[in-house]
């Protein structure tokens, strides 16, 4: 896991964080994880494979006939 350093923070910022913490039962540093996470990855978001499905949808999908290669894997060979 990766590490940032924070510097300069207002302490007014400080408080709230620890407050919402509090509220949330879990520590500062938990806290400002999720709320980093809420950020960056919100539930909402759309994710590529929706966006690229939805887009097939508009224009009427696409039927593709797919089969599966049966044949045996060969393994690898490192000489």
């Amino acid at each position: 896991m990766s590490a940032i350093t924070i510097r300069n923070l207002k302490e007014e910022t400080h408080r709230a964080i620890k407050a919402r913490a509090v509220k949330n039962a879990r520590s500062a540093e938990a806290e400002v994880r999720a709320i980093l996470d809420e950020a960056l990855f919100p539930p909402d978001r759309i994710k590529l494979g929706t966006a690229l499905w939805e887009l097939g949808r508009k224009y009427g999908g696409v039927d593709l006939d797919i089969e599966r290669d049966q044949s045996p894997v060969e393994p690898a060979v490192f000489d």
